[in-house]
């Protein structure tokens, strides 16, 4: 279930409180006339299915109460409530297979932001994963995976281009390449530091890898694993179920292949370079196509059911 609370203008409180009282799946309706201050207005408050909450918060958008009043909505993670029960089995289709929209692209471009704290952690990721590559330690190419914030901007690039938003898809974009950029710019300056205090070397990258040789290796293994990552990390965002991330995110080679591009340039070793960063690319491709065109059937999926008729609400 969903909570949304409301700030209505007192000349809207009728209009609303209607809306919500017809649509399938709504409960707990409460109206506190006078309540708001900042904005002024009536706040108005329900609980309503995850199912029919992204058609409901877009009909209280459509009446302009984004714009004069607020609309928050929250995650319940317990409601023990007959009547909820009731709006639930109400409500048309699953509440894991419903997308809130709006919600998926606050939340995406929110994680698309190009900002210090993006830079620092893919940096970190990077150069661990430089560790690892030299090393040809798993566990640390695994570590370095986990820590990567590298799927929150293509999780934007995927909403941006399904919803049309042009901004967020340029934001997205700029978050993924400058930060990609830079992490390997602070790798390269890195595995030279490291070259210096005598802790990388050449015969260490050159020799045998048989943990990450595939890194500078891509093939089409690369781009199926990609592909269904990026399946299993879009559903985990629109299902709100954020523990799978942790899987998609050491499923994929994009940071290790970063840090194996950026080593391979300090030393000059121009082949491992050029076939880690088209391991690189094959990643961001798979999940991007996937990311879309899973955005894509959901959308069309979760249409059909709604124009399905539903059960009028219980009184």
């Amino acid at each position: 279930m969903l909570h949304l609370r409301v700030i209505v203008p007192a000349d809207r409180t009728e209009d609303v409180v209607r809306l919500v009282e017809g649509t399938v799946g709504c409960t707990h309706l409460a109206v506190l006339p006078g309540a708001a201050r900042n904005p002024a207005g009536d706040m108005v408050m329900f609980d309503v299915a995850r199912e029919v909450g992204d058609g409901l918060i877009a009909e209280l958008r459509a009446r302009g109460l984004d714009e004069d009043g607020a609309i928050a909505v929250e995650n319940v993670d317990l409601l023990l409530s007959k009547r909820a029960d009731e709006a639930e089995r109400e409500a048309p289709g699953e509440a894991a297979d419903a997308v809130l929209w709006e919600q998926l692209t606050d939340a995406t471009n929110e994680e698309s932001t190009l900002s210090v704290t993006y830079i620092a952690f893919l940096s970190l990721a990077t150069m661990i994963a430089a560790c690892g590559v030299v090393l040809d330690n798993a566990i640390l190419i695994v570590g370095a995976m986990a820590v990567g914030p590298e799927f929150g901007p293509l999780a934007g690039f995927c909403t941006a281009l399904v919803r049309r938003a042009p901004r967020l898809a340029w934001r997205s974009l700029a978050a993924l390449l400058a930060g990609f950029a830079a992490a390997m710019v602070f790798t390269v300056l890195f595995s030279l530091l490291m070259d210096a205090v005598g802790l990388f070397s050449m015969e260490q990258l050159g020799g045998e890898r048989p943990n990450t040789g595939f890194i500078y290796a891509p093939d089409w293994f690369s781009f199926v694993v990609a592909v269904l990552a990026g399946v299993a990390g879009t559903l985990s965002l629109t299902s709100s179920k954020s523990g799978a991330l942790v899987g998609v995110a050491i499923s994929v080679t994009t940071v290790p292949a970063a840090a194996n591009a950026a080593v391979a340039l300090s030393y000059g070793e121009f082949g491992q370079t050029r076939g880690s960063t088209e391991q690189l690319l094959l990643n961001l491709l798979g999940i991007i196509v996937a990311g879309t065109l899973t955005l894509l059937v959901q959308k069309a999926l979760w249409a059909g059911r709604r124009r399905r008729p539903a059960h009028p609400p219980r009184r």
